[in-house]
């Protein structure tokens, strides 16, 4: 059934908008593939924020005191792009260096995701200047929104000082859709939000009624604004999407409130003005086709057979409203900046250090040492002991978890660390509830206002968060996430609690460095190396049952960590017959098999490899060295599925490891159960020097 709809009398208000409108479509059109119906839909919507209300700098994308705009409902990305482009938006490069290019051209456009466009499927935050976060997977972006407005609070109460009151006053915007809704995390985030009465959040919901598979009805009939109000939420509602006095009203609304975060509800047609494709599916997830775009562009007034069309006027009219009230804003906060610094000198200069991700000077100064301990502790009893040594050298180091800190020892102890609360924007421990996904994502928007977040939880809960993690690693960001019970080792907790594959996953997941210590003084080690890096996500993965501190003045010294593994104890010849890999708490037993083979006559070899990754960067000659390629008897220890290990022990090493689900018991009957003994080790060494002969 086709849509009769009047033919819309041109403004430059209304031609902007439908430029926006019918670059998204001709761009989807061109690639065959995309999302047309929410740009046509919310072109009036974003139209409003950007010209009228958003304080960006086109010219200064990465001006740390503008207000962010998150496009959760990632597939209507080509929204984004044409703002970008019509309002000339500027590249920028990893060293946040302003370019001179602009970072969405026309070309850009004409080429929607097609292979190194600067217009992908989803927007992907580093590739496109303007981009704030990635976001596709929906839910992701509302709940990184809430990780950002968090951030702007933080830094607010830490460096806003009398006749600086507005230095960090920037508001975060999330547009997302009834997707982003439905999902899960977006409920956790929401939820935390509103305790958290962050009321420089404003969410905008597209209410189209519309998913891929028809209308939302048939999975979805929940009163959105009642959930929100149960939140804690101000909400309003927006009836019509094209309404922009309306619209202004409600962002104004948004403005003035004070005491929460905002929703605003705003009622569209998904594919407007497209005659036989408005308000179904059809409009979502594929091209229009030739034949509609013409007559939706008839219908808007528009040239039926121009495509990539910008009228004059338009750029001129984004670069009067956004562009100059965006530079006017950005060069008065550098001036402010200026004076602040002059002001508050030791502060400006750690403003400058998190917004290039620099440490400070002496960062590293008074970590604890770890002296010999046959007994030793827990590698979450040494974390926090060095955590907290470094989060006072590091004031931007802040972080919590999801109700686990008890557990993880993640809690900052020290004087003055404090709780972040609504009461409290300053505290730096961060209680995100039992919310592993939403605060993945959390973490990653607070990392993209550049403090440093670290997020804590049980080993088994990366399952909880994988989503986030990954977007962690995808957009490059340096966030901390510290996993503890990592292992059978959580004892009589059981299967349900005992992580078996989740090594290999965080392995396997590109540009994540996963690290797992074998004693407090490798704990040290790794905090240091965590914490240079700049473009990946660190994965700390650590044990809750002791481990003996390793003798390091019999021992190689824990120094070789960073090198993602390192000989810990060499055969007396220097020749080894065989090599033992462990990481964790496996490396102490390794030891102890090592020193019982020794005693026999066999030339072994212990390699601690807490991180493959970071082995993975070292140079061949190196990893030659310490896994010399002619000795083929290998035995790999760890708690854990075998999966991957046969890159290093080869096809026919030995797999000291685990092939089904844990088990409920103490764990020294788990260890027998599983075969995690001295003798075991031992047995599977002789194994493979009969297999492949000795070396000697």
């Amino acid at each position: 059934m086709s849509i009769a709809i009047a033919p819309i009398k041109q403004d430059l208000d209304l031609t902007s908008i439908n430029t926006i409108r019918t670059l998204s479509m001709d761009g989807v059109q061109a690639a065959n593939s995309g999302h047309p119906g929410t740009p046509m839909a919310m072109a009036p919507v974003a139209y409003t924020l950007w010209q009228d209300f958003l304080r960006f700098d086109p010219q200064d994308p990465v001006w740390p005191n503008r207000d962010r705009f998150v496009l959760s409902a990632g597939h209507a990305s080509m929204l984004l792009y044409s703002l970008l482009h019509l309002t000339g938006v500027r590249a920028v490069n990893k060293d946040y260096e302003t370019l001179g290019e602009v970072s969405v051209p026309l070309d850009a456009i004409k080429s929607f995701r097609q292979l190194d466009s600067r217009c992908p499927g989803h927007p992907e935050y580093r590739w496109t200047s303007g981009v704030e976060t990635t976001t596709g997977p929906l839910g992701q972006g509302v709940s990184t929104s809430v990780g950002m407005a968090i951030g702007r609070q933080w830094l607010a109460a830490r460096y806003n000082k009398p006749g600086f009151e507005d230095l960090f006053d920037f508001n975060v915007y999330a547009l997302c859709g009834d997707g982003c809704m439905m999902e899960g995390i977006s409920g956790e985030a929401a939820s935390l939000a509103g305790h958290l009465k962050l009321s420089n959040l404003c969410w905008i919901y597209d209410n189209n009624h519309i998913s891929i598979e028809g209308n939302t009805a048939l999975a979805f009939t929940e009163d959105v604004a009642t959930r929100f109000i149960g939140y804690g939420w101000n909400v309003t509602r927006v009836g019509d999407a094209n309404d922009l006095e309306i619209l202004a009203r409600a962002f104004r609304t948004f403005l003035n409130t004070k005491d929460r975060p905002t929703l605003i509800i705003v009622d569209s047609h998904i594919g407007y003005g497209a005659p036989h494709k408005q308000d179904t599916s059809g409009a979502h997830g594929e091209p229009l086709g030739e034949d509609e775009i013409r007559l939706a562009k008839r219908n808007y007034g528009w040239p039926e057979d121009k495509k990539f069309y910008v009228p004059e006027g338009v750029y001129d009219h984004f670069r009067e409203g956004i562009g100059k009230r965006g530079k006017e804003l950005r060069d008065a906060w550098f001036a402010r900046i200026a004076d602040y610094r002059k002001q508050y000198p030791e502060l400006a200069e750690e403003l400058f250090r998190m917004q290039h991700r620099q440490l400070p000077e002496h960062w590293d100064h008074d970590l604890p040492e770890f002296p010999t301990d046959p007994k030793g502790m827990g590698t979450r009893e040494s974390s926090a002991k060095v955590l907290n040594a470094v989060a006072k050298n590091i004031p931007w180091l802040i972080g919590g978890a999801a109700d686990l800190a008890p557990s993880t020892k993640t809690r900052l102890t020290f004087e003055g660390a404090g709780d972040f609360s609504a009461d409290n924007y300053a505290g730096r421990n961060f209680h995100f509830g039992i919310r592993e996904h939403s605060m993945g994502a959390i973490l990653n928007g607070m990392s993209l206002v550049k403090v440093r977040p670290f997020g804590s939880g049980f080993f088994i809960f990366v399952d909880y968060m994988r989503g986030s993690l990954r977007l962690s690693a995808l957009m490059e960001l340096p966030v901390i996430y510290v996993f503890t019970h990592d292992s059978i080792g959580v004892g009589e907790d059981g299967p349900t609690h005992q992580p078996i594959e989740h090594l290999a996953h965080m392995r396997s997941m590109p540009g994540v460095i996963m690290i797992r210590p074998s004693d407090a003084n490798e704990v040290r080690e790794a905090w240091k190396v965590i914490l240079q890096l700049h473009h990946e996500p660190a994965v700390l993965v650590l044990s809750r049952q002791a481990t003996p501190t390793i003798d390091r003045t019999k021992y190689a010294p824990a120094l070789g960590l960073a090198r993602g593994a390192y000989i810990v104890a060499d055969a007396p010849s220097g020749n080894p017959e065989v090599i033992l890999i462990g990481t964790g708490t496996e490396v102490a037993l390794c030891l102890e098999a090592y020193e019982q083979l020794i005693k026999e006559g066999v030339q072994a070899r212990v390699v601690s490899m807490p991180s493959w990754k970071l082995f993975e960067h070292q140079d061949a000659d190196y990893r030659e060295k310490v896994l010399p390629s002619k000795v083929k008897a290998r035995v790999s220890v760890e708690m854990a599925s075998d999966f991957g290990w046969c890159k290093y022990t080869g096809s026919e090493g030995h797999n000291v490891c685990i092939e089904s689900f844990g088990a409920s018991a103490p764990l020294k009957q788990l260890m027998k159960k599983f075969g995690f003994s001295t003798e075991t080790v031992v047995a599977a060494a002789k194994s493979q020097i009969a297999k492949y002969g000795s070396t000697k």
